[in-house]
């Protein structure tokens, strides 16, 4: 029988809505059918804090010593060796990761039988200045360059500052390719809208232009999924959304939470996502 025993369940994790350590391990338990779909069978990197998120964490890719029999592991190269990575493959996993302190698991955009050839594309859109709207606008306009491409855009609002747009994928390219072909669409889409959007990485050179971040494209790279906490203030949760929701000036990038997120779920009927494996497409020639 698969057991989690929490310790320091009143351990406050997100002191200034006093939420605890026994929050968190609910959560995941409450959200796991939603969550799993999006995280199952991708390696996990650990966004660990042993107190309250605001006195700083660590990552962890290695699988943390003492970890159950059960916890599923996969193998990821690194040089000189590898890596044991994670699964969270179960809602049992995600609740042992709530007893590492782990608000956040990090994923990659490939899955662990076939590590070269991601499923997902992402473009992470991060504002530099405190400009929501430009967020929603370049995720509007990310999203129709995309539809002329063929492929299908997902929205997520990242619990932090910005949106995730998010292509599902058949597995037709590897890596490399994928991260090349993310890079050249987003100095296209930037050549398109030259006063808004920049792919400069140094932010002294973007000026009031919202950057068009491909790097989670990248070999052994990792991105916030669907449903997971962010370790700021409010205990704010990354949040797929339907796609006319980017309309609605109202909306905001950390608008749910730990403890509202579900009743949104169950106010829209399931997840916006649901379908998102479906949508799958081949990444075309660039």
């Amino acid at each position: 029988m698969r057991t989690v025993k929490l310790t320091h369940p009143d351990r406050v994790m997100w002191p200034d809505v006093g939420l605890t350590k026994r929050d968190l391990y609910d959560y995941f338990g409450a959200v796991a059918p939603l969550m799993l779909p999006h995280v199952k069978d991708r390696p996990v990197s650990l966004q660990r804090f042993r107190g309250a998120v605001g006195d700083g964490g660590f990552f962890q890719k290695e699988i943390p010593k003492g970890a159950p029999s059960w916890v599923q592991t996969a193998e990821v190269p690194k040089r000189g060796g590898v890596v044991h990575h994670v699964l969270a493959n179960d809602r049992e996993t995600l609740q042992w990761l709530a007893q590492q302190g782990c608000v956040t698991p990090h994923v990659f955009t490939s899955r662990a039988d076939r590590l070269d050839r991601p499923d997902r594309l992402v473009i992470d859109l991060d504002p530099s200045e405190d400009d929501f709207a430009a967020v929603r606008r370049a995720a509007l306009a990310c999203g129709a360059a995309l539809c002329d491409r063929g492929l299908e855009p997902f929205a997520m609002v990242t619990g932090s500052r910005g949106i995730h747009v998010v292509v599902p994928l058949k597995r037709t390219r590897d890596v490399l390719d994928v991260q090349a072909w993310a890079r050249a669409f987003a100095a296209d889409l930037a050549a398109e809208h030259p006063d808004e959007l920049t792919t400069e990485f140094r932010k002294n050179k973007r000026d009031d232009r919202l950057y068009l971040d491909v790097a989670r494209n990248g070999p052994a790279q990792t991105v916030v999924p669907p449903y997971a906490p962010r370790p700021r203030p409010g205990a704010p949760v990354a949040t797929p959304l339907r796609w006319e929701e980017l309309e609605d000036d109202t909306l905001r990038p950390d608008g749910w939470t730990l403890r509202t997120v579900l009743d949104r779920l169950s106010d829209l009927g399931g997840d916006p996502w649901s379908g998102i494996a479906k949508a799958a497409r081949a990444l075309p020639k660039h």
